[in-house]
Parts: structure tokens; C-alpha cells; sequence
């Protein structure tokens, strides 16, 4: 027989056999010590519940959608207390957002976890659909059906909202403090990387295209939320693919000034930010002593795949931006040997990868939670099981899988 005892290491209290391990064991305070703060654990998913058609997500959420099932169970398992939503169909009423929660989050899963409630959330309007009544692709013409008409929208999108973002938390959000950058114009930005046609050897854009274009494909916000740490900055985005275009790359300059506008908002020099203006008409970027949270599917890896890696590189290594090892996968690195393909060539440690596309692409780092300095990181990860994990399943619920960061105080 086993004996059995009570014991106290570094604050926990333990009750089991000598080989006994944190498990089972309950934390305390013991006498003296000063109480440690509970991690704050943010998290990005990309969960691909967007559909083509305008109301698609609603009526499929209302069906009992079994990929929603899948992301809410991945979602019961990584349990973030904050997190953000790449590719969730923007509606104006939230109903998706609304049915989500309730038929979804807060029903167990297979596979999942218990419950999960969110009393906070912030969601609006992406650029993604919606028509700018300009020739965006270069086609000659404006509009059209199917991906014409997606081409000439501020982001492409088949309908107004399509592949939308949102926030939930489960603590509050300063909504009044939000900033959005969905309508600054990329041309407002200096030295904007525009896009040039080598073969006619001159601007992609014509001068009256450049100067309406918006930046943000989706959009870019500022999400304050009142953590019990103190007030988080949520900076969250969805850049657009580097790929889907022509020899003038105009995807891929965007992609690359996309992430290029998270850096200028960090550098926040009163002399040189009067164009980072919001769409409510303040400027300027985020004050030096806020703490803050970059989040999202980036759509750049640092050194595989398509895109202009310095620009995702640089972002990384911004001097406000904690400088930590990647979040890793159990299954990422499997999935990479066995996939083949466009994986044989890659560079990159495919442990840290979050997505997996395909034998012509690969698996890629893609989705990205990027704390500040004045943070520090007690533990991360990447939700993508092993082949022959319990899990496994959940592993197919998106092209992406769900990053997390635990986050504390400096010391």
C-alpha cells in the first residue's frame, strides 16, 4: 500500500504518494508570502466560420453548425480569458456573435471543456465586401459578380463582413475608448509601400485609386480592456493574404504595410504621427507606458512561405515588444514531417507554426499574440494535437490553430 500524506511546496498544498506531482494539489498562501497573481491568459483563432453568402454564418449557427462545435470545443480546452476571432462574419446585430455564446461556448462540447462564458465582447464593421466603387484589381472594370466583385471591394469579401473579427472577454472593455483604423488611407502613410507594374513600369494604382484606397484590408483596433493586471491595449488586425495578385505584389505591399502600421502606433512620435489618424479623428499612436497585447492572423511568417518577411521580422522585434521563445505545438512538427510537400523546403522551426495549408504552401506561423514590455510570459502554446492524441479531431476545426499566451506582471 501506498502512503499517503499532506505536504506544502512553493505555496501548494499536495495530498498523495511520494511520486506525487502538482496535480491534485491546491494553491495557497502560506504565511508570509505574498499572494501571486492569477495569469491572464490571451489567445488568437482563426476559426473559419465566414460564408459566402450574406447571413450564411447566422443560418448555419442556427442549424447547429458542427465545425462551430469544434471551435467552441478547442476553445473549452484552451480556456482564454481574452481572445480574438480572425475570420468571424461581421452582422450588425451580433446575432452571430450572440448564437455563438449561447448555443456553442456555453454548451460542453465533445471534445471540449466545460461551459465557457464571455459578459464581454467588441465587434464592428471590416472593410472586407464592402464595394468602393473603384477598379481595385486593374480589370477595367468596376464590381461585377462572384470574385470581380470581391477584387473591388475595400477588402476582398464576397459580402460586407465577410471573414470579420471579434473580440470576447471575460473582463470588461473600455468600448468608449476603442480606436479603429478601418478607414485611414494607405497612401496617408510615409514612404507607403505602393504597388508598381513592372511591366508598364508605373503605379499599379491610377493617382485617383491611391489616394481613396484604404489600408486595413478588415480592420485595426485598439481594444482596451480592464484586466484585473491593470488596462490591456488588445491591438488586434487580420492583414490580407501576400498572395492572390500579380507580378506588382500589390497583396503583398499591403500585407507588409499593415504590419507596418502596429509599428508606427508603438512609435508614437508626437512630430511625425499626425496622419495616424482614427475613424473618429484622433491621432496619434499608443503612450509609452501602456501595456498592450498585438494580436491576430498576420498572414506573415518570418521566413517561410509568400510575403515580405521583414516586415512580420521587424514587428517581432520592436523594441516595446517582450522579446520570448514562440509558442509551440505538440502536433505542429509532426504534422510538417508527414505533410511533405512544400515543407521539405521550409526554414523555420515547424514547431512554432499555427496553421497547415496544403502540400503546395505548407505549414506556416501565421497567427501571433505578441506581448509588451512590462509583461512577462509564465507559459504559451499552440492548440494542435498530436496525430494520435485523444485530440486530434479538434485539430481539424480550422486551417489554423488557436496560439495562446499566459501573461504576468514584470518583476
Amino acid at each position: 500500500m501506498t502512503a499517503r500524506f499532506t505536504f506544502r511546496i512553493a505555496g501548494w498544498l499536495c495530498a498523495g504518494a511520494l511520486a506525487a506531482s502538482s496535480a491534485g494539489c491546491l494553491r495557497v498562501r502560506l504565511h508570509g508570502a505574498p499572494a501571486e497573481a492569477a495569469p491572464l491568459r490571451v489567445a488568437t483563432y482563426n476559426t473559419s466560420l465566414y460564408d459566402d453568402n450574406d447571413g450564411g454564418l447566422i443560418r448555419r449557427l442556427e442549424a447547429g453548425d458542427p465545425g462551430a462545435r469544434k471551435i467552441a470545443a478547442v476553445l473549452q480546452r484552451v480556456r482564454p480569458d481574452l481572445v480574438l476571432l480572425n475570420e468571424f462574419d461581421y452582422d450588425a446585430d451580433g446575432r452571430a456573435a450572440d448564437l455563438f455564446q449561447r448555443d456553442y461556448l456555453a454548451v460542453p462540447q465533445a471534445g471540449g471543456g466545460d461551459a465557457l462564458r464571455y459578459p464581454y465582447r467588441y465587434f464592428a464593421p471590416v472593410n472586407t465586401g464592402v464595394p468602393s466603387g473603384l477598379d481595385l484589381d486593374g480589370n477595367g472594370t468596376v464590381g461585377g459578380s462572384g470574385r470581380d466583385r470581391g477584387n473591388d471591394a475595400w477588402g476582398f469579401g464576397l459580402h460586407p463582413g465577410q471573414y470579420g473579427m471579434l473580440v470576447l472577454s471575460r473582463h470588461p472593455i473600455d468600448v468608449s475608448a476603442v480606436r479603429s483604423f478601418r478607414l485611414l488611407r494607405w497612401s496617408a502613410m510615409p514612404d507607403a509601400s505602393a504597388p508598381v507594374d513592372p511591366r508598364a513600369r508605373r503605379m499599379f494604382y491610377s493617382d485617383p485609386v491611391w489616394q481613396a484606397l484604404r489600408l486595413s484590408s478588415k480592420s485595426h483596433w485598439d481594444v482596451p480592456v480592464r484586466t484585473p493586471q491593470g488596462t490591456l491595449h488588445f491591438l488586434v488586425s487580420h492583414p490580407t493574404p501576400p498572395v492572390f495578385d500579380g507580378p506588382e505584389d500589390r497583396n503583398g505591399a499591403r500585407n507588409a504595410d499593415e504590419l507596418r502600421l502596429w509599428r508606427e502606433y508603438l512609435d508614437n512620435d508626437p512630430a511625425d504621427r499626425a496622419w495616424l489618424c482614427d475613424d473618429a479623428g484622433r491621432c496619434g499612436g499608443l503612450p509609452a507606458e501602456a501595456r498592450f497585447v498585438i494580436a491576430g492572423d498576420l498572414n506573415n511568417d518570418p521566413v517561410d512561405g509568400d510575403g515580405r518577411h521583414d516586415a512580420i521580422r521587424a514587428l517581432i522585434a520592436h523594441p516595446r515588444v517582450l522579446q520570448h521563445p514562440a509558442p509551440r505545438g505538440d502536433g505542429s512538427a509532426a504534422a510538417a514531417r508527414t505533410a511533405g510537400g512544400a515543407n521539405a523546403a521550409h526554414l523555420g522551426d515547424p514547431a512554432e507554426d499555427t496553421g497547415d495549408f496544403g502540400p503546395q504552401v505548407g505549414n506556416l506561423r501565421l497567427d501571433y499574440v505578441l506581448p509588451s514590455t512590462g509583461l512577462r510570459v509564465a507559459a504559451s502554446g499552440v492548440f494542435w494535437p498530436t496525430p494520435d492524441s485523444a485530440d486530434a479531431a479538434l485539430g481539424t476545426a480550422s486551417d489554423h490553430h488557436a496560439v495562446w499566451v499566459d501573461l504576468l506582471p514584470a518583476e
